[in-house]
């Protein structure tokens, strides 16, 4: 009897094992993971160190900010006012000086648990709020509903409301919530009780640094409660990502399965009841099962045991009709939503799933098969050693497509000042494993900007001094942002001597370029020929790896002007509130070899325009991403119309119409279609 109870323990372990595999491969692996953290985390430090006083402080938070890439999972933004504080007791208003920072009273005296009503005690200058301000038994309140609204399209225009949240979607597939928030540095007394609980998890000083980070308040009332529109919600995102950046790779990895068992599973069950559980309930779930302790190990063949503790809890709280929030356990996060005849319906569809064990598991789609496997071969061999599951190229690719996403958006030449400071004081401290080729992007980065703000505004030099500026200073930094970024960024150089009109001297820089990009071991996003990369930069540095290996596409800040030629696509999109064009690295190499032949040689040039006419008719996505087909397509019309060939423009202009319109650039299509047309009519 015990040898057998033996084997199933053994068994179940194997099984446990060949699921981590699996969910590594659909999460990542602990590297992976904290890659994708670490750029977050250095973007959003360098960001925040540069915000003014009176500035607006964004924080990515959710899944994207915990670690997770799942297909179908949205980006939550939080936004705040750096110059705006609340404060739980009007004793804490000494620690502010009033004269420039705006002070709100949290009064949840008469709210319920986890929400609150916010007094505004000082004047504010910020239009929203006091557009928002409500008066009520003598005080100045500020109303959840209205400020809701009124803030609900500020970041990305025409969105909807959707809980506290301003919500819509990019590129018809990308979904994100964007919540205005006001943020507070102590934590709430009606979570106090959280504090004493953390005896086993998390670790001391974890606790120390959320309760020493407060909270925030999201534009959310009670609905059961009195003055829903006035209430506002405690929220404690940036306490939960750094709870879930504290849990071990197997804890974060059930928290995935948890997400995958609720998309999959238990929300195709029935149209009644798929919308009463959300991943918040998961990682609720996880936060309780951990703290309670209820598995001594949690590692990778425990794993599906950590699952059936978290499910077993779920159930225990469907079945009560209550979720208790893990700050505030009085807050019963299922109050509105599971309860009555819905309730019912969801707990004998989960008692259903818990009847069957942990085969419930195989009705996940993305799971199913690392169960199987096991059961078919149970002397089927698992490595769960991360280095044997990823290669050395799998971080680089999951680097490169973290280093896609910091750019630097200011463009204030003091405060790019400042960034370069920055950056240099968190290159000589200690940094995590990955954070220095972070850095390395972010330098790149600031450098390019920094030249073309730098040039643009000695532009009309003709004092030495100022021609020194306009010219050497710029070449210099651009000189250096290529030594610290990737192949791509030799082609601001380019467009540096285009735009000073040293032609020759620009297609020199793109002639290496192009050699760079033509390596056959050239790792673009996400291809690459991992043998010959291995082969060619495997072990070196990433400094080494970036410069001789890897390309990424090309950002203009649609406030700095890099080449005049695309200044009409940049405003067109800064109308539209995007901040950047995003032009692949290829059509930028042929554009500007383009322009540069037409001064030097006409018969040149027009090989050129046909590389890139070639490129943008026919690439199959290897050069050209979807979401860049736009601009790629509004770019060959502007050379053509430059040759003259006004039939080819106007088509390629419509076809840049017809695209995905990721760059926001149709008014200026629009009008460059307008003024050809008029011209020929002139004619």
């Amino acid at each position: 009897m015990e040898s057998r109870h033996q084997r199933m323990c053994e068994g179940l372990q194997h099984m446990s094992e060949s699921v981590f595999v699996g969910i590594c491969g659909i999460v990542g692996t602990s590297q992976q993971v904290a890659i994708r953290r670490e750029t977050i985390d250095v973007k959003e430090m360098v960001e925040r160190r540069l915000k003014p006083h009176d500035g607006i402080i964004g924080m990515m938070s959710g899944s994207r900010r915990e670690g997770f890439r799942l297909e179908g999972s949205d980006v939550d933004f939080m936004y705040w006012p750096n110059n705006h504080q609340v404060i739980m007791d009007k004793s804490q208003s000494e620690y502010y000086n009033t004269a420039n920072t705006t002070l709100i009273l949290s009064d949840s005296s008469e709210s319920p648990p986890g929400f609150t009503l916010l007094q505004l005690l000082t004047p504010t200058t910020d239009i929203y709020l006091r557009s928002a301000c409500v008066r009520m038994n003598n005080r100045v309140y500020i109303s959840s509903s209205i400020h809701r609204g009124l803030t609900c399209s500020a970041i990305v225009p025409n969105s909807t409301e959707h809980g506290p949240c301003g919500s819509g979607n990019i590129y018809d597939r990308l979904e994100y919530d964007t919540a205005h928030c006001f943020v507070s540095d102590f934590w709430p007394q009606s979570a106090s009780s959280w504090i004493d609980r953390c005896h086993s998890w998390p670790d001391p000083e974890v606790v120390h640094d959320i309760v020493r980070n407060g909270c925030h308040f999201v534009a959310i009332g009670h609905p059961l409660g009195r003055n829903v529109n006035l209430q506002w919600r405690f929220s404690f995102s940036l306490a939960e990502c750094k709870l879930v950046y504290s849990m071990n790779h197997s804890q974060f990895l059930i928290y995935g399965l948890l997400k995958c068992f609720l998309k999959e599973v238990i929300n195709q069950q029935s149209e009644e009841t798929n919308k009463l559980l959300c991943s918040y309930h998961m990682k609720t779930t996880v936060f309780w099962a951990i703290q309670q302790n209820t598995l001594p190990h949690w590692c990778p063949n425990n794993l599906l045991a950590g699952f059936w503790v978290c499910f077993k809890l779920l159930l225990k709280w469907v079945y009560e009709g209550i979720c208790p929030n893990f700050f505030i356990p009085q807050n019963n996060l299922f109050l509105t939503k599971v309860h009555g005849s819905a309730q019912n319906r969801l707990f004998l569809q989960l008692h259903e799933l818990y009847k069957k064990g942990l085969a419930c598991l195989l009705q996940s789609s993305s799971i199913r098969s690392y169960i199987t496997d096991v059961l078919y071969n149970p002397r089927l061999s698992i490595c769960t050693n991360e280095n044997v599951m990823r290669s050395e190229v799998d971080i680089d690719l999951e680097l490169v497509k973290q280093c896609f996403y910091i750019e630097i958006s200011i463009v204030d030449f003091r405060r790019l000042l400042k960034a370069i400071k920055i950056v240099e004081q968190l290159v000589n401290s200690p940094l995590h494993q990955h954070q220095d080729a972070i850095l390395q992007k972010f330098t790149s980065s600031i450098f390019n900007n920094t030249a073309f703000i730098l040039h643009n505004m000695h532009t009309m030099a003709v004092v030495n001094k100022q021609v020194y500026i306009a010219n050497k200073i710029p070449c210099f930094m651009l000189k250096l942002a290529a030594r610290f970024g990737n192949i791509s960024d030799m082609l601001y150089i380019a467009m540096f001597y285009y735009k000073t009109l040293r032609y020759r001297e620009a297609l020199s820089v793109i002639d290496i370029t192009r050699v760079k990009l033509a390596q056959p071991y050239l790792m673009y996003y996400e291809h690459v020929d991992r043998e010959r990369y291995t082969e060619a930069v495997g072990g070196q540095s990433w400094s080494t790896k970036m410069r001789q290996a890897v390309a990424m596409d090309i950002n203009f800040n649609n406030r700095i002007c890099y080449i005049s030629e695309l200044i009409p696509e940049q405003q067109s999109a800064m109308q539209n509130k995007w901040p950047l064009l995003h032009i692949p690295v290829f059509v930028m190499l042929h554009f500007l070899e383009f322009l540069c032949y037409r001064h030097i040689d006409t018969t040149l040039s027009q090989a050129a325009l046909d590389q890139l006419q070639v490129l943008v008719h026919h690439d199959q996505g290897l050069y050209l991403h979807n979401i860049s087909r736009d601009i790629s397509w509004e770019i060959l019309g502007i050379c053509q119309q430059i040759t003259g060939n006004l039939q080819a423009a106007l088509y390629s202009y419509q076809q840049s119409l017809t695209q995905y319109p990721y760059n926001k650039i149709q008014t200026a299509t629009q009008r460059r279609i307008q003024d050809m047309v008029q011209s020929t009519l002139l004619q």
